[in-house]
Formats: structure tokens, sequence, C-alpha cells
């Protein structure tokens, strides 16, 4: 019997030892969750921040297309206003020349001519566009700007009745208004 008890004691102590490195191997395993848990964590953290930081590059680089664009659209609007005067002043040249002057300077006027199809041009060229309204349009706040009102008989209100200087378009943006001369024809009751 004491073979008995011995094997029993060996079986039991073979039992304990069993029982002690299953509970170590279960907080092993317990303790690499939890690190895989961590690990997880950190790795959706991280995909979180790259995943904000391509947009926010991607978004940095649209922005700075669009500035590009502009800047290369727009960048000329000051030099463009600028030379509007020497075309206002080249128009009202030709337009003040009576057909005695333009027989008499025929090579000189074809010269002005041919720089103002020029300027005209260049101004294509670079998106400058005219405004050009007409006596009898209607009144465009958007385009145009009112120098005077008078009552004008045969016109209704907001009406264009004179135009002083033509207007111009920097691509879709206003450079500078037409100016013109509104009706303020009151309607009439009949």
């Amino acid at each position: 019997m004491a073979e008995t008890d011995h094997t029993k004691d060996f079986l039991d102590s073979l039992a304990e030892a069993e029982a002690e490195e299953n509970e170590a191997l279960e907080e092993e395993i317990d303790s690499e969750e939890a690190e895989m848990d961590a690990l997880r964590a950190e790795r959706d953290d991280l995909r979180d921040k790259f995943m904000r930081a391509l947009a926010e590059a991607e978004n940095a680089r649209k922005r700075s297309d669009k500035d590009r664009r502009e800047a290369q659209q727009y960048g000329g609007s000051r030099l463009a206003r600028d030379l509007l005067p020497v075309y206002d002043n080249l128009q009202r040249a030709l337009d003040s020349i009576t057909e005695d002057q333009r027989e008499a300077s025929k090579a000189f006027i074809e010269g002005v001519e041919l720089t103002m199809r020029e300027l005209l041009n260049v101004f294509n060229k670079h998106g400058l566009t005219a405004i050009r309204p007409e006596v009898g349009d209607k009144f465009d706040p958007q385009h145009h700007e009112a120098m005077f009102e008078a009552p004008v008989p045969g016109t209704t209100a907001g009406e264009i009745i004179q135009v002083s200087t033509e207007g111009f378009m920097l691509y879709d943006r206003l450079l500078r208004p037409a100016q013109v001369g509104v009706s303020s024809m009151p309607k009439s009751s009949n």
C-alpha cells in the first residue's frame, strides 16, 4: 500500500504541477492577448493618423493647385487695369478722327489702328474681354457703373442712354465696370 500512496502522491504532485503549468500558460496567454489588444489599438490609432495625414496632404495639394491657377489667371490684373487708360486714350483718338484727317494722315492712322488691334489681341490672349453695352440696353449693376441719371423722353427707367467708357472682365472677374448714363424716366401711367 505504501506503493499506492507513493503513486497517489506522485499523481497528486503531477496534477499540481500540471495545474500550475496550465495556470502559468493561461497567465502568459492572457498577457499575450492583452499585448495583442494593445498592439491592435495602437495599429488602429496609427492607421487613423495616417489616413488623416493623407487627407490633409491631398487637401493641401488641391489648395496649392487652386492658388497656382488663380495666380496664373489673375496675377496680371494690376497690369491689365493699368493698361486700360491706354486703351481708352487710343479709342478716343480713333473716334475723334475726321474723314479729312483720315485722308491726310492715312499711314499714321493705320498705324494707330494696328496698335489698337494688337492691344486687343494681347488682351484676348490673357483673358481680358471688353464689356460693350449699347444705348437702349438694360442697366446691369454687375457689369455697369451708373455715372449719371437723366429723364430722357422715349426711354424707360433703367435703360442705358449713354456709354462713357467700356468695361472689362478678366476671365470671370469684373476688372472695370462699363461707365454709363441711365434713364430715370418715370413710367407713364396711361
